[in-house]
């Protein structure tokens, strides 16, 4: 009697995240199940792509706060270099703009790590047959949360802040003057109604818009 009773085609499956324990964890888990086969593992968001096109999975389970590259922007890589790969978000951060974000980016569904492993693989098997797969309270808040008002070169400016950079270092990462800087700064400022640039980047990570 064969001791593997996995069905002819299981589904293929690349799982991203950063921790390594987690990581592990979660391949284990759902390595048990017995239509679904873990087959690539990465713990830097720059790798997905690569591991996407060595493996060729079906679907994408992917974590947002990722080293090298976010899971969101990973998310739309995936979308033009890898087409047929489904991606999942699976995060700790159940933020609207993180959803709202992931969808933009062709996400097939957004989840938090905190449900039982049975529903993360049943998402798995409803992403592979098409659907999309949203936490349902997640969903709710999204819609009362409202659209991401940072444009993209706002949320460049936010996120080129972090770590005591001065305008000047914003500018040559950027590619942009130094007035512009300060003015898509200022934008930002005033769009999250906060009185500093730093306390903007908080509030900007905290509604999940950055």
């Amino acid at each position: 009697m064969p001791q593997d009773h996995r069905p002819a085609k299981s589904i293929r499956v690349l799982l991203a995240e950063d921790q390594g324990m987690m990581r592990g964890a979660l391949a284990l888990l759902l390595g048990l199940e017995p239509d679904i086969e873990v087959v690539a593992q990465v713990g830097r968001g720059d790798e997905i792509v690569d591991a996407a096109l060595l493996a060729r999975p079906e679907v994408a389970l992917l974590d947002i706060e990722l080293p090298g590259r976010s899971g969101l922007d990973a998310a739309g890589d995936l979308r033009d270099e890898v087409p047929d790969c489904r991606v999942l978000i699976l995060t700790t951060f159940g933020r609207p703009g993180y959803l709202r974000r992931a969808m933009e980016a062709g996400a097939a569904g957004f989840l938090v790590k905190d449900g039982p492993v049975e529903e993360l693989a049943e998402a798995v098997r409803k992403a592979l047959r098409g659907e999309t797969v949203i936490d349902p309270a997640l969903a709710a808040a999204a819609l009362s949360a409202g659209p991401n008002p940072l444009t993209a070169r706002e949320r460049d400016a936010l996120g080129a802040s972090v770590d005591g950079a001065t305008i000047a270092d914003i500018a040559g990462v950027l590619h942009l003057s130094e007035s512009t800087v300060r003015n898509y700064l200022s934008s930002a400022i005033g769009k999250t109604g906060t009185r500093n640039r730093m306390e903007a980047v908080r509030e900007a990570r905290r509604q999940g818009w950055l």
